[in-house]
């Protein structure tokens, strides 16, 4: 019994000091501007954690959970260029470089550096962002290109005119803090 209360209050200082704050209704969206139609995509079901105390941040959407203004172009989005039913996810983890104070009330610019693996290919990103603290929440906001040949993405030479090459991916999550 002694070992176990032990291990309990372990386990609770660790906690305290690693601090996670979740987001079960993150914002994802791409943009893809083409010559002949920009295409537009978003999903509101993503996820997202921030590590306060580690200063990791990770976010992660069902590829399937993406709404399209054309449900033709949710389809092909689907089935013939992300293979959702082969890569359902789509996952970025990362750490915030930046020396910032999140428990204090501000803005601030931070840039991070992580791994998307979209597509079942991981590739390496340095992002900048920002984060928003104030009273209590956190809001997470970047905006970043993302090459689709990167991520093995292939576009059929018949449709390449209406696909980007590289498409504008959006991320954003608000966080609340809770007090301890």
């Amino acid at each position: 019994m002694k070992y176990f209360i032990t291990i309990v209050l372990l386990a609770a200082s660790w906690m305290v000091q690693a601090q996670i704050v979740i987001s079960h209704n993150a914002q994802l969206s791409f943009f893809s501007e083409a010559p002949i139609e920009n295409i537009n995509a978003e999903s509101n079901t993503g996820v997202s954690a921030l590590n306060l105390s580690t200063k990791t941040i990770y976010f992660k959407a069902f590829m399937s959970s993406f709404k399209f203004k054309k449900s033709l172009m949710q389809e092909h989005f689907n089935e013939n260029y992300m293979e959702s039913f082969k890569y359902p996810t789509a996952e970025f983890n990362g750490k915030i470089k930046d020396q910032i104070d999140l428990t204090k009330d501000g803005t601030y610019p931070v840039t991070v550096l992580g791994d998307l693996n979209i597509h079942g290919v991981i590739k390496n990103y340095i992002v900048k962002g920002e984060l928003k603290v104030m009273g209590g929440e956190i809001s997470a906001n970047s905006t970043f290109p993302v090459k689709l040949a990167d991520h093995e993405i292939k576009i059929p030479k018949l449709v390449i005119r209406n696909i980007a090459e590289i498409v504008q991916v959006t991320v954003s999550a608000q966080y609340k803090i809770e007090s301890k």
